[in-house]
């Protein structure tokens, strides 16, 4: 099957594509520059050259890739980590979100593509009330922090895109917060460098859920949604949605530091914001029983307790 791949060259990318190429699909990837272009090839895909967020461009590289699958990977994530800015780093994600989810929609059309795969997101967004683990069904947060709100808001326009979607087939993969190579939760990553100063503390209770993905199984669920599940949403996390009192040690032991300190919540809001507490504290976690079931799909970090000791990088 002919895939066209936004996103192909970050921490998902890396093994995303190479996943694709191994189950027999042609992937026409896109890049902005040459030099990237050079490793994909040598992985063995196609390269399409062009902007994401210039209109024309990446509705001609679509259409001269005539895909019958388009998986919309496109993220701006590196550096980000500020909690008390974080909708503005995510700005540029936000547009990625929005109007080049439009863009590639309304192309996929032009083409006649069977199937849309959009990534979003379930690290924090559910509503912070009710029991610890969220399935597709539970709504989204109706009063985010004031930091995340942009972000909340793309997301949300994302999701519904999708729903509303019905001349082709639309699935949005809401990934939990991503660990392995190239993230933040790397052995270079800047959250276990964080660790290793131990400037990463656990905040009040430390009673927040925090879902977890390696990016392998990111990967993974993505290519079993080309050929599995009915359009819609899906959460696709690992089995074991945890707080951050636990979580946390665990990492910090994992990499060989030294445990994390506790901070009150009043000094957590002085250094990482409302939105920085509310992590630490409120948020819920996501149920993968779903994308288990309707993908075919199975996780081979089924808790990250595995993953942060095998598959940091």
């Amino acid at each position: 099957m002919r895939v066209f791949v936004a996103g192909s060259t970050g921490a998902v990318g890396k093994f995303l594509v190479p996943h694709l190429i191994e189950n027999g699909h042609e992937v026409v990837a896109l890049v902005r520059t040459a030099q990237k272009a050079k490793t994909l090839e040598v992985m063995g895909a196609k390269v399409a050259l062009a902007d994401a967020l210039n209109k024309e461009e990446l509705t001609a590289a679509i259409r001269r890739a005539e895909p019958e699958v388009i998986i919309h990977q496109l993220t701006a994530l590196a550096g980000v980590g500020n909690f008390k800015k974080l909708d503005e780093e995510f700005a540029l994600t936000n547009r990625f979100r929005t109007e080049v989810t439009d863009t590639m929609l309304a192309a996929a059309r032009l083409v006649g593509a069977r199937r849309f795969i959009a990534q979003s997101f379930c690290g924090w967004p559910f509503a912070r009330e009710g029991g610890p683990v969220k399935t597709e069904e539970d709504p989204l947060d109706p009063n985010p922090p004031a930091a995340f709100s942009r972000i909340l808001a793309a997301i949300r326009y994302l999701e519904d895109t999708v729903r509303r979607t019905v001349d082709l087939q639309a699935l949005a993969l809401r990934y939990g917060i991503f660990y392995g190579p190239g993230t933040a939760i790397a052995k270079d990553g800047s959250i276990v460098e964080l660790v290793h100063k131990r400037r990463m503390p656990i905040v009040g209770d430390g009673a927040g859920i925090w879902s977890l993905i390696h990016t392998k199984d990111v990967a993974r669920a993505t290519v079993a949604a080309i050929s599995h599940g009915d359009p819609g949403i899906y959460n696709v996390v690992d089995d074991d949605p945890a707080p951050v009192s636990t979580w946390l040690p665990a990492l910090a032991e994992a990499v060989g530091a030294k445990p994390p300190y506790r901070a009150p919540v009043w000094l957590g809001k002085l250094v990482l914001g409302d939105g920085g507490v509310s992590m630490m504290t409120k948020i819920r976690g996501g149920s993968n029983a779903k994308a288990k079931r309707e993908l075919a799909w199975q996780p081979i970090y089924p808790s990250w307790r595995r993953g942060f000791v095998e598959g940091l990088g």
